[in-house]
């Protein structure tokens, strides 16, 4: 299978961030020597004479395309528009015109913010069209629910090879800690520490603590990408995640007990708790190209917790 791309020229959109980092080092244990970058200085992918730009000087056979505008509830709340254009633009011309370029094989990032809000647990990608996404970040979702009806209808009418998977939330050392975007677990851990270091006896978390989440870890999903990449061919869309479901206010205890805070916690509930529940059916990435998320749920936590410690407390 490694055979299979590891001479083939290769685009990572997104490559310098957080998820971007564990799918190169993945395609460097795949001997993939031939991976181009394309740095947001260089290449704004929201326009299209820069796609065309990056496609000329990266002549690439395989795209994957992790590059999007992400961010917890407050982010997605504040730029609504911002999240639906971006992410629907670059991903609409990104494949486009790699149909066009006869590129052998595209590969999507959806989210799993896809789901409608009220989804059957655990989630069934056959369910993706049955409801509206959670509000807060609706626009997100729908924008990469865009790029799955692109791929379908790509393939059927020209047979363009592009996959859609679906990650559940990541998270792992790396990740994005600036409190205006994180999501819920860097954005906790550095709440932790930054009270643990102005001896403040309380941290608020928002919402009522009762919605329920998911997690993969960052290495687990690159693993999974890259897998699908080299075995994956078909525009039905896949759950990438670790088949596990953990409350807000359980996730919360185990963080402050990791970071070892001993102050208390408050609950604002003014603000909104997204999504109810969330867990991911994961049968079919494990019947389709045998992924399998490795790391425990604690183990990743303390690696992220020591991450942070060792490389942004100095």
């Amino acid at each position: 299978m490694d055979k299979k791309i590891k001479n083939k020229n290769i685009v990572v959109t997104g490559g310098k961030g957080f998820l971007g980092s564990y799918i190169l080092e993945e395609l460097n244990k795949n001997d993939c020597k031939n991976v181009f970058v394309p740095g947001e200085e260089d290449y704004d992918l929201t326009q299209i004479d820069a796609v065309k730009k990056m496609y000329k000087d990266a002549d690439p056979d395989i795209v994957i395309h992790l590059a999007a505008k992400v961010g917890g509830i407050g982010a997605n709340r504040e730029k609504p528009g911002e999240f639906f254009y971006d992410n629907a633009i670059m991903g609409l011309q990104l494949i486009e015109e790699a149909r066009k370029r006869g590129i052998e094989k595209f590969v999507i990032l959806g989210t799993i913010c896809c789901y409608p809000k009220f989804t059957p647990v655990p989630f069934l990608e056959k369910d993706i069209w049955n409801g509206y996404p959670e509000e807060t970040n609706a626009p997100y979702g729908l924008a990469k629910k865009m790029l799955l009806v692109q791929s379908e209808s790509y393939r059927a009418q020209y047979g363009f090879n592009s996959i859609f998977l679906m990650p559940v939330n990541l998270y792992g050392p790396r990740d994005n800690f600036d409190p205006n975007i994180s999501h819920v677990i860097p954005a906790l851990i550095k709440k932790c520490f930054d009270a643990i270091e102005s001896k403040e006896d309380e941290i608020v978390v928002w919402g009522t603590g009762e919605p329920t989440r998911e997690f993969l870890y960052a290495e687990d999903a690159a693993r999974g990408i890259i897998m699908a990449t080299k075995s994956y061919n078909k525009s039905d869309p896949v759950n990438l995640g670790a088949g596990f479901e953990i409350s807000i206010r359980e996730l919360v205890s185990l963080i402050v007990k990791l970071t070892g805070f001993k102050g208390k916690v408050k609950w604002d509930k003014t603000k909104p708790d997204g999504q109810p529940r969330r867990r991911l059916d994961t049968a079919r990435a494990y019947k389709e190209f045998g992924f399998k998320a490795q790391f425990s749920f604690e183990e990743g936590l303390k690696k992220t917790i020591e991450w942070y410690k060792k490389f942004t407390r100095r």
